[in-house]
């Protein structure tokens, strides 16, 4: 395998992790293209000598409902791929489905598939993961893979879900405040996957656009980006007490 590359949509980094374990355990020198924010520049086409390996997280049992647009200028040509999604300890539901058929009618062969726990964007759940366990997993998962394509087995794998898919993928419904603290930089604007932070005043989120991903909370770096407000704490006490029954990782090849 000349050629590796991770392709992943990662708001909060989990998806990224995913996509970059799997892929350089395959080789070391794979090279990634993050399209989480909208300016992120599309590689060219892909050939059947290469491998991605595609990520992205679950938004209520779906991909993010941009993700397609996402893919729209990735192409491959018979090429090899194994998809990847990451979902914060609930279920994936049609997610690992929906990129399949994705990349698919984008020219890809999705010969492998996992679905990898990382934590929930929201309250306290599954914070530490992926963790040592989980980057081990996915190490030799990559490595099984290969081996399978290896030796000639480049068919679409069978994943789990159902059709019609549910309904999900759309925006939470908590959007981030900033506090005093905020020094203007500007960090969340630039960092904004929808670009629905107002770059020219970054308090002013514009919550037909955002995503509730707090990748602006995760990224600013003085802390004013937050959801101090009882209603999202509440809302995110008992979301961690529902989802605390840890999930493993699921393989498919």
């Amino acid at each position: 395998m000349q050629n590796v590359f991770a392709v992943y949509f990662s708001p909060t980094g989990t998806s990224k992790t995913g996509a970059e374990t799997i892929a350089r355990a395959i080789s070391p020198d794979a090279v990634s293209y993050d399209l989480t924010c909208l300016d992120a520049p599309a590689p060219a086409p892909f050939d059947a000598d290469s491998l991605v390996v595609f990520s992205a997280p679950v938004y209520g049992g779906r991909l993010y409902e941009g993700f397609a647009a996402r893919l729209d200028a990735l192409r491959g040509h018979d090429t090899p791929c194994i998809i990847t999604v990451t979902y914060g300890n609930r279920h994936y539901d049609d997610a690992l489905l929906e990129m399949s058929d994705i990349v698919q009618t984008n020219g890809f062969i999705p010969f492998a598939a996992a679905a990898l726990v990382a934590r929930h964007t929201y309250g306290e759940i599954q914070i530490n993961r992926p963790d040592v366990n989980d980057l081990s997993q996915d190490q030799d998962f990559a490595i099984q893979a290969l081996e399978k394509l290896q030796q000639g087995s480049l068919k679409p794998i069978s994943v789990p879900g159902n059709k019609p898919y549910r309904e999900g993928g759309k925006r939470g419904q908590f959007y981030p405040l900033t506090n005093d603290s905020c020094i203007q930089c500007g960090l969340c604007a630039r960092q904004c996957p929808v670009y629905a932070i107002d770059a020219q005043n970054v308090s002013h989120v514009d919550e037909n656009l955002c995503l509730s991903c707090f990748r602006c909370i995760r990224c600013c770096p003085v802390g004013a980006k937050n959801m101090d407000v009882p209603a999202y704490q509440a809302f995110a006490k008992a979301f961690s007490a529902k989802l605390s029954q840890r999930r493993e990782n699921e393989y498919f090849l």
